[in-house]
């Protein structure tokens, strides 16, 4: 088989999904993508857009503005008509089935140039939107269960999360995000777009917004909870509504070598897990497990993990169920924080995860040998993608 690296990675800013609020509430999801796009193309002047051989986008809901958003924002960027494009759903992991996807084809020969990307506009494309649940889901599975903030709710209960531990999780992910933001680690991600402040002055956007420096233990603990008065799941715990795009470019190491490109990851390995979709916080466990299985790796081999955060309750369970870690602040897992503090946009975060493990392994864990980036979705749908440095061999 052929080897697989990436090249690059960038993305926007993850900005609030809010009609007044949120910087990138004039700009329409192709937006985003196109200067993702344009922005890997400027950053890697020897890769023509025509010399890609496909491009793979997730998305989590293509309806509206994001109907066939892979296609339909490649042509109107005025990208080359010839090069195909495929848009992938598959909830929150969407994006990282696109990469994963990318590297197979990569792997079996398919093509030598691809792009991996992902995209949610989650205010002009809102969660649900359009959504009509099959009868034949309903009669399977308790309906009240199968919302996510209800499914967090659940996990927590199964594995004896608390409020406090989540609510330390999130503080810690706010923290760990801030000095992350504070010390330019994610200068070399992010690309810097147009957008509006509160006061609808444009600037440019070249940090996520979602990160709350004045976080507070005292405000999470008073707030209330969203499922029961007992419960461990409020909006504090809870990754928020968001907009983004990313993209990466990957390449085979052959012909990345022949171009005299750098890169620091190959792909190593994947997983996709199914799971109760009532308990789908928890479906990580199970993609990492069998990337363990496939690889005969263990956990302590895996140098640096990127968990997304859609929940603290969901994320925590799975950390401590796999045997990584305890409780917050973590040695190795979100070292530059998680999704509780810069967001989830859905169909983009499977793919920004690993654009920022990549980061990661490059800089402040770059002797690490192997990294993970797992994530759940919606309706018990979980991926995991296992990278290797190249110069750890």
């Amino acid at each position: 088989m052929e080897e697989c690296v990436i090249i690059d990675g960038v993305r926007t800013a993850n900005t609030r999904a809010h009609p007044q609020k949120g910087w990138f509430r004039k700009a329409r999801p192709e937006h985003l993508l196109i200067a993702v796009y344009r922005a890997l193309f400027g950053r890697n002047p020897g890769i023509e857009p025509q010399d890609v051989e496909a491009v793979f986008c997730g998305c989590a809901n293509q309806a509206g503005m994001q109907n066939d958003i892979a296609r339909l924002s490649w042509l109107a960027g005025g990208f080359p008509d010839t090069v195909p494009t495929n848009g992938i759903s598959q909830q929150c992991p969407s994006g990282m089935a696109a990469v994963e996807h990318a590297a197979r084809a990569i792997l079996c020969s398919e093509g030598e140039i691809f792009i991996a990307s992902g995209v949610e506009d989650m205010l002009h494309v809102p969660l649900a939107y359009d959504f009509e649940p099959p009868p034949g889901m309903m009669w399977r599975y308790p309906m009240h269960e199968v919302p996510m903030e209800a499914t967090a709710e659940k996990v927590a209960r199964h594995y004896g999360i608390t409020r406090e531990d989540s609510e330390n999780m999130a503080f810690w992910s706010h923290k760990r995000a801030g000095e992350a933001r504070d010390s330019g680690k994610f200068t070399s991600e992010i690309i810097p777009l147009k957008g509006f402040d509160d006061q609808d002055n444009e600037f440019l956007v070249d940090r996520d917004q979602w990160i709350r420096d004045d976080i507070s233990r005292e405000r999470m603990a008073s707030m209330k909870p969203l499922i029961r008065e007992d419960g461990v799941v409020t909006a504090a715990v809870s990754s928020p509504v968001s907009t983004a795009a990313c993209a990466l470019l990957l390449m085979n190491r052959r012909k990345a070598d022949e171009l005299g490109l750098s890169y620091h990851l190959r792909y190593a390995a994947g997983a996709m897990a199914g799971c109760n979709p009532t308990m789908m916080g928890i479906g990580p466990v199970y993609a990492v497990r069998k990337i363990l299985e496939k690889t005969g790796l263990r956990i302590e081999d895996i140098g640096v993990w990127e968990f997304n955060e859609a929940f603290a309750a969901q994320t925590l369970a799975c950390v401590r169920e796999l045997g990584i870690a305890s409780n917050a602040p973590f040695e190795n897992v979100n070292v530059w924080g998680g999704a509780l503090a810069l967001g989830h946009p859905l169909g983009e975060s499977g793919a920004r995860i690993v654009i920022t493990l990549n980061s990661i392994m490059k800089t402040d864990f770059r002797h690490a040998r192997y990294g993970i980036a797992t994530l759940c979705g919606a309706f018990g749908n979980a991926s995991a993608t296992l990278w290797e440095n190249v110069n750890a061999v």
